[in-house]
């Protein structure tokens, strides 16, 4: 049995895929040798493949820092200290974009859903605004800023006029440990089956969504919806289902947004990005469905300014300089 210091903690969030293969799967050596790579400072960082990128049979290097693609749940027996990865339920938790490329099978599936192809083009880094000098007169060579780029346009081949739509793909950022605490520990493994966490830390949806996503919305939504054209976003269950009640419209000629859900089957070492829903909603709806909130009455805000104040008043004056 484990001991009591090692069996508080009774679920908490660790590597989900590590370099495309599952971290469940993987044995203890196979960890271990990954994690030394990680940690030994003498060595150049590991230059190894990413299975997602590329596409038609072709790897690139993967570019995420420690090879990390995924979060899962693990969870911990309180009376016998075995540790268990949480199943499809919570599944993964994606943390690099590039997770989203998969046998290019997002692609496929917006381009049928959108354009009417399984075969659209795929064009990447499509300068969107351009900074405007201070004096207001625009030249035509400004170069456009990180949010003035459309990351993907999907184009039906051969149309004209150009029948195209855009593309965001949005993985999760995540708050707490580093993933440094993981490598350390795990680089000095003795051989358990199937290691707990060693640091806390959790999906940081907030960060992903209201700070990230939204700005993005709103500042390219409005220009594509005036040229009759579409946003589509790629997320995982996980981050969908953190998002507040949005108001479903249900054709594509009525929506502005049309998210793209995929969730994740495992499959002996590594898991299979399934499509999940296609669900279509207006900008409008889309904000507050990323806002995940109301806000409270007059009288619920103020008595909480005023239980701030009171706590304030009780504790000591902070002394100033001198």
């Amino acid at each position: 049995m484990a001991p009591e210091h090692v069996r508080q903690e009774k679920a908490l969030y660790g590597i989900g895929e590590w370099y495309g293969l599952s971290f469940a799967a993987l044995t203890s050596e196979q960890r271990q040798v990954l994690a030394q790579e990680q940690v030994t400072r003498d060595r150049p960082a590991p230059q190894k493949a990413c299975p997602f990128r590329g596409g038609r049979g072709q790897s690139e290097r993967c570019s995420k820092r420690g090879g990390v693609c995924s979060l899962r749940l693990y969870r911990r027996e309180a009376a016998t200290g075995r540790v268990f990865a949480v199943g499809e339920k919570t599944g993964l938790h994606t943390l690099c974009p590039y997770r989203f490329y998969e046998d290019q099978r997002i692609f496929r599936w917006i381009g049928k859903e959108i354009l009417g192809t399984r075969k659209p083009a795929i064009v990447k880094e499509v300068g969107f605004l351009e900074q405007t000098p201070r004096g207001g007169e625009q030249t035509g060579t400004q170069k456009p800023g990180h949010v003035g780029r459309i990351d993907h346009v999907l184009v039906r081949p051969e149309s004209e006029p150009l029948t195209w739509c855009a593309l965001e793909m949005q993985a999760v950022y995540f708050s707490g440990a580093k993933m440094e605490t993981e490598f350390q520990a795990l680089a000095a493994e003795g051989g358990e089956l199937l290691p707990f966490p060693a640091g806390r830390r959790r999906p940081d949806y907030r960060s992903s969504g209201p700070k990230r996503l939204m700005p993005q919305l709103q500042i390219k939504v409005p220009t594509l919806r005036r040229w009759g054209k579409k946003m589509c976003v790629v997320v995982d269950r996980g981050f969908f289902d953190e998002l507040g009640r949005m108001e479903r419209v249900s054709d594509v000629s009525s929506c502005d947004i049309a998210w793209f859900v995929v969730k994740y089957r495992e499959e002996g070492s590594r898991f299979t990005l399934v499509e999940d829903e296609a669900y279509l909603t207006t900008l409008e709806r889309a904000v507050e469905g990323l806002t995940a909130g109301t806000a409270v009455s007059l009288q619920t805000f103020e008595e909480r300014i005023r239980a701030k104040m009171k706590g304030s008043a009780r504790r000591p004056a902070s002394r100033g300089p001198g």
